[in-house]
């Protein structure tokens, strides 16, 4: 694991050979990270499971830093996969959000929340 890199103007903060997480450019949160495969696929579930195993041991990588540098405890943690679930960006990558008490009225359903009348359970 090394830090603090440059890499496309972004500052890589982590990294390993599979992938590399830095702060989001749009972060819904302060920490908004994201992971991104070094290798250029649409989906995650376009790399090898080498590969796949080790950008999820980044993301665990990076929470930790979140939780050091934020002293935060609780996040979201997101895959858009594909033009209907929202992904915008054509390389797959995984969002790190963390959540703060009070960052919305009520958290309660998470990630449930894309269809916001399924958020609730009924």
């Amino acid at each position: 694991m090394k830090f603090i890199l440059k890499f496309e103007k972004k500052i890589v903060v982590l990294k390993n050979s599979s992938a590399k997480c830095f702060f989001d450019k749009y972060p819904v949160s302060k920490g908004h990270m994201l992971v991104v495969p070094n290798k250029k696929v649409k989906s995650i579930y376009d790399l090898s499971k080498k590969d796949y195993q080790q950008i999820f041991d980044l993301v665990l990588q990076c929470r930790k830093y979140l939780k050091n540098k934020f002293k935060v405890n609780n996040f979201n943690v997101g895959i858009n996969d594909g033009k209907l679930a929202g992904q915008t960006v054509n390389q797959a990558h995984i969002h790190i959000i963390p959540r703060y008490k009070g960052d919305v009225k009520d958290p309660a359903g998470g990630i449930r929340g894309v269809i916001p009348k399924k958020r609730k359970y009924k």
